[in-house]
């Protein structure tokens, strides 16, 4: 038997991976301690107000690898059908903004506004280019995000750019993500060149990439020029038609049951699932890292796997009858040192069409949930406390018509100094002692869902079945 132990995005793609591969016809079992499946992906449609909530993920981008990853699994979905883009050209693919100095700024979104200053930066951001260029290389394994962009290309890139978009891809404080987070290769380009300059120009003549990954949808993206995509009815619509698909290819899919040891034997994994043991040829985990850690039978891994840690995010929806935006973009975030509870605002209603709506997506907390939320805050403060920042930087002063408040605990894993190491010593060892144990999902190798599918994909075209 082959056991997935969480019934989100990852455990779902994996457990379809695992189908792909299965010739061996070994039973599959996907176990997920809800009775939901889907994970943070969960979309609240109110058919009666033409409206659309999304609580976690809405939009997913088509570049790259693992963008290419992603819709390749659409097409064996046969949901192309159901893909709706938003290209470059649309307002909520050019227009983004930050909120600081109590105003919403435009950030530079073409080539010409590199060469003036702009609010809130202070210098042209070609500037940056030079300040690159002229900065000494520092031989270092690891440093933060915030660290490396202020060094290499100054303070403002890094109040204005950085930290913000920190919290909105992961909530963190770019003070602590490891610059390999979000910006590993220009990292290396330092370590290896000299520069980022230096190192992004000898590497546009370096033929090395990954594998191709061919696909109708993916090709289109790039024809059309697409920014981001979501899908028809919401982006649930991705976790309910693997859950069914799944089903229909014999998975067992058992819900409200929880892992609750693991421990390794000869021949395989011995497991605790709900009352009952189940020996697993292969275990593939898409749980957080640190809640597999208390239940996994071995002290390093357990103790490697704990330092993973995650943030809560406040997630708060609000529609409004009208077209109350003064500004049409996909949405601003909020710096850090603004001192406020709020990571961000989506302008949903701007990204898709929600019948004559202001539909507004309110993220507060992460990093700093604690700070202002304290340890067991209720909705009501939560969505009090969205509604006054809606009203006091979008001057919209109407009640919403709908809402919605969800608390998302321990729902983004920190990639903090040392992270990429550390994953390396739990892949290492793993390897080492020849465990047949595979981690996929959010804690590992990217925390977007393009980066969890392909986690997905790649651990299960490891596996020896």
């Amino acid at each position: 038997m082959l056991v997935v132990l969480g019934g989100g995005i990852g455990g779902l793609s994996a457990a379809h991976y695992l189908v792909k591969r299965n010739n061996a016809n070994s039973k599959i079992l996907l176990v997920e301690a809800t009775s939901y499946l889907g994970g943070w992906i969960k979309t609240i449609v109110n058919e009666d107000k033409g409206v659309i909530f999304e609580t976690g993920p809405r939009t997913i981008r088509p570049a790259g690898h693992q963008g290419a990853n992603t819709l390749l699994l659409i097409e064996e979905l046969n949901l192309a059908d159901k893909v709706k883009p938003i290209s470059r050209s649309h307002p909520a693919a050019k227009n983004r903004f930050i909120y600081t100095n109590k105003k919403l700024h435009p950030l530079p979104s073409s080539l010409g506004s590199m060469f003036f200053a702009q609010p809130p930066f202070e210098k042209p951001l070609i500037m940056s280019i030079f300040k690159d260029l002229s900065t000494p290389m520092k031989k270092i394994q690891d440093e933060s995000l915030y660290s490396f962009v202020e060094r290499r290309l100054g303070r403002d890139i890094a109040d204005y750019a950085i930290s913000p978009m920190v919290c909105g891809i992961c909530a963190g404080d770019a003070k602590e993500i490891s610059v390999r987070f979000l910006m590993s290769s220009l990292f290396d380009a330092e370590q290896k060149h000299g520069s980022i300059i230096r190192g992004l120009l000898r590497n546009m003549f370096d033929s090395s990439s990954n594998p191709k990954i061919e696909g109708i949808l993916s090709e289109r993206a790039k024809k059309e020029k697409w920014s981001v995509w979501t899908m028809e009815g919401g982006l649930q619509t991705l976790p309910d038609k693997l859950s069914s698909k799944l089903a229909d290819d014999g998975v067992d899919i058992s819900l409200n049951e929880k892992c609750t040891s693991l421990k390794f034997v000869d021949g395989g994994v011995q497991c605790r699932i709900g009352s009952k043991d189940v020996h697993a040829k292969h275990v593939v985990s898409s749980i957080a890292a640190n809640g597999l850690a208390k239940i996994i039978g071995d002290n390093f891994l357990s103790q490697e796997l704990s330092e993973i840690e995650c943030v809560t995010v406040g997630v708060v929806n609000l529609a409004f009858n009208g077209d109350l935006l003064k500004e049409n973009g996909f949405g601003f975030l909020v710096p850090p040192f603004e001192g406020l509870p709020l990571l961000g605002i989506i302008f949903d209603s701007c990204c898709t069409q929600q019948s004559g709506k202001t539909v507004l997506t309110v993220m507060m907390g992460g990093r700093w949930f604690d700070k202002y939320f304290g340890k067991n805050p209720t909705k009501e403060n939560l969505l009090d406390t969205a509604i006054t920042q809606v009203k006091n930087i979008l001057h919209i002063n109407e009640q919403p018509i709908l809402s919605n408040c969800a608390i998302l605990e321990n729902c983004i894993p920190q990639y903090v100094i040392g992270h990429h190491e550390r994953v390396n010593r739990i892949q290492s060892y793993i390897s080492d002692k020849k465990l047949p144990l595979s981690l996929v999902g959010s804690s590992y190798n990217g925390v977007g869902l393009n980066d969890v599918i392909l986690s997905s994909r790649t651990a299960v075209d490891k596996i020896i079945l």
